[in-house]
């Protein structure tokens, strides 16, 4: 069995949780979560790639277990998220790493991966969008709220907050809805009900313009480095289509690029065959 350490890191006076597994030494490897879960989300992955890596989880500043200040004292944009989690890299001893993205650790890891390519050995992309043709109609309210933010906007977004959407994140284009655990949606819908934390996820929906104003510099990294980069996608994914995985390889040709046939949250589904190919990546 595989022992993980659940350990909390001091980021200049902000409390980053994070998960850690595998021998310190090996290859590094740095997995980053998306909406609206936590490093609890790699629970099955971690132990299949353990023997063979030095991986770090860690919960987003606002998620999780991770320090959520008040919107008075912390901005909860993007780039302020990758501010925290790019200094955690560096007070862990992280200098050069694999990246494994999803979601929102997408535009968070490109952010690092842009200020520093030095220390990017491979890029992983679960459900990790950086094209404009990866983002579905389902991002229409979003786009409304980048377009106008008022109230009204804000207000229609918290549709996506509640039990029954986050739900229907882990269970949308799964073939078989028992193949997926509660666990995963009910600890993410704990999160989510904190007081406060509906107000953090409103203004990260808000800031979500930074990462697509972003998506020209992110492609641009792509060419000029080349980084070996694994696309490993959930098909029917509502938010972020195939398209956005195929458009990879107009930047980098060598790109590998995975389709399984399950939804957003591929790992709760197919935990065992991205492990598979994150391995034969890895070590080629």
């Amino acid at each position: 069995m595989t022992s993980i350490a659940y350990r909390r890191a001091n980021v200049d006076g902000f409390n980053v949780f994070y998960r850690e597994a595998g021998r310190v030494g090996a290859p590094k490897l740095l997995l980053l979560h998306g909406f609206p879960s936590a490093g609890h989300m790699f629970r099955d992955l971690i132990p299949k790639l353990a023997d063979r890596f030095h991986i770090v989880a860690p919960d987003l500043p606002g998620f999780g277990q991770s320090d959520m200040p008040s919107r008075d004292s912390f901005a909860y944009t993007f780039d302020n998220i990758a501010n925290v989690i790019d200094r955690f890299t560096e007070v862990i001893g992280f200098d050069r790493f694999a990246l494994y993205v999803f979601d929102y650790g997408a535009p968070t890891g490109f952010r690092l991966a842009l200020r520093h390519p030095e220390r990017i050995a491979a890029i992983i992309s679960q459900n990790g969008n950086a094209y404009e043709e990866g983002l579905s109609d389902g991002w229409n309210p979003i786009r409304a709220y980048w377009q106008e933010g008022s109230p009204a906007n804000r207000e229609a977004l918290r549709g996506f907050l509640t039990h029954e959407t986050t739900v229907w994140q882990y269970t949308h284009g799964v073939e078989d809805g028992t193949s997926v655990s509660p666990d995963g949606y009910s600890l993410d819908d704990f999160y989510l009900g904190r007081p406060g934390a509906h107000e953090v996820q409103l203004d990260l929906f808000g800031d979500y313009h930074s990462n697509v104003a972003l998506y020209p510099a992110f492609q641009e990294y792509f060419r000029k480095h080349q980084p070996p980069f694994l696309a490993v996608w959930g098909k029917n994914d509502p938010f972020f289509l195939p398209a956005g995985a195929e458009a990879f390889r107009r930047d980098m040709p060598d790109a590998v690029v995975r389709f399984f046939d399950t939804g957003h949250f591929a790992l709760e589904t197919h935990a065992a065959e991205i492990a598979a190919a994150m391995a034969e990546f890895l070590v080629r």
